[in-house]
């Protein structure tokens, strides 16, 4: 048994988040203990499972601030993890012991950790390098970045184990973090499918009522700019002139987003969103829902026809797993992580990022239901085969367990 430490940012509604808990209910499920640190945990915005009970969760260092003035959100972040890790070093440890501590989004806190005086072994998921997250800006901005940029860097090289999500998601770390020479282990993301298995959902899961005779569109990300949301809404729009009148007359577009009130971003965008539905003549046609728990997002997947997936260059990207897992044929950009999952005109359809190339893959879809049934049914078998609980349980227990018994680690080699 490992007794293993997750420490994450915020742990609300998101990949990142969804990644974590189910890593940690996967090394539960192989007889470790293990349990949360983090810095925001709202009850309200979370996963089941670390509301339930099956997780336990630590909230340190919430009354650090976010941002000032709308600005500054990376330094704060930092700061706030820096806060959490030497908690963990001068105080946790002293109560608890932990053999390993997996962190992920914020390398910083990774020498701090390894203070403590069990001297646990760090283990880094690196979902995409914070660095290139960040929006080009002024010059202000670029000398604002390069220490933290820096730091990233080298502390992530101070890491005992590296992982990432993806192949596309290892060529860019390679290509960013050329001062580490070791290179990380892929990772990728699973669903906990026994939660999909067993959950039985209802009429009352519902947000909103659906005619039993329309066909669904379903984009499910957050609500931020990167996410490419305008493409659906665009693409939606341009397939009006793709189908006939009847075909279009059951159609819906519904967008299910992660929102978050304290996120500027968040609420911004959601009106800019609602706004472009407005002016395209769609209000009616289109619905937005905000945060729909795990069971409301359950009861979207089922009731779905397809699945819309807007972003470029996503590193992994869960959504299309949990679609095609329902038996959802998935339309992505050709591009990232979704090149590694979803197989062109077979489970799916990788497109150009472009409203007419989305909008031909979903009219495909609308006139041939066939195309659903077979997409999907090929999808299943897919996450089944290639991306099941149980594969990704296996292969993170592998690491966890060879990084605690390995008698001699020699530390990352950096340029």
């Amino acid at each position: 048994m490992v007794r293993i430490l997750f420490v994450h940012p915020d742990l609300g509604i998101g990949g990142a988040e969804r990644l974590v808990v189910d890593a940690a209910l996967a090394l539960q499920s192989k007889g470790h203990t293990v349990s949360f640190l983090t810095n925001h945990h709202d009850p309200e915005h979370c996963f089941e499972e670390t509301r339930d009970g099956k997780l336990q969760v630590r909230t340190v260092g919430d009354w650090i601030p976010r941002d000032i003035f709308g600005k500054c959100y990376a330094v704060f972040a930092y700061v706030r993890m820096v806060y959490a890790a030497l908690y963990f070093s001068l105080c946790l440890s002293k109560e608890e012991r932990f053999d390993v501590v997996f962190c992920d989004l914020i390398s910083l806190g990774i020498p701090i950790f390894r203070l403590a005086k069990s001297k646990p072994k760090v283990l880094f998921y690196c979902h995409y390098p914070d660095q290139l997250l960040s929006k080009p800006g002024s010059l202000l901005k670029k000398y604002y970045r390069m220490p933290l940029n820096y730091l990233e860097e080298v502390t992530t090289g101070q890491a005992d184990g590296i992982l990432v999500n993806s192949k596309f998601t290892s060529r860019v770390f390679k290509e960013t973090f050329k001062r580490i020479s070791v290179d990380p282990d892929i990772l990728y993301p699973s669903l906990n499918t026994k939660y999909f298995d067993e959950t039985v959902v209802a009429e009352e899961d519902q947000i909103i009522g659906i005619s039993p005779d329309c066909f669904v569109f379903l984009s499910i990300n957050r609500y931020e700019r990167k996410k490419n949301l305008n493409l659906a809404l665009n693409a939606f729009q341009k397939l009006q002139e793709l189908v006939t009148s009847q075909e279009w007359n059951r159609l819906m577009l519904i967008i299910a987003g992660g929102y978050d009130e304290r996120v500027l971003e968040n609420v911004e965008h959601f009106d800019e969103l609602e706004e472009l539905a407005e002016d395209m003549g769609l209000r009616s046609k289109i619905k937005f829902l905000r945060s729909p728990n795990d069971r409301e997002k359950l009861f979207l997947l089922k009731r779905a026809q397809a699945l819309v997936y807007t972003p470029e260059n996503e590193h992994f990207g869960i959504v299309p797993l949990e679609g095609m897992y329902l038996g959802k044929p998935v339309i992505a950009a050709n591009s990232g992580g979704p090149t590694e999952t979803i197989i062109h005109d077979q489970t799916g359809f990788l497109c150009d990022p472009q409203p007419v190339s989305f909008a031909s893959a979903m009219a495909k879809l609308v006139r041939e239901d066939k195309n659903c049934d077979r997409m999907g049914e090929m999808g299943r078998k897919r996450v089944q085969q290639r991306f099941s609980f149980e594969a990704f349980s296996t292969k993170l227990d592998n690491i966890v367990t060879d990084l605690v018994t390995r008698t001699q680690v020699e530390p990352r080699k950096q340029k």
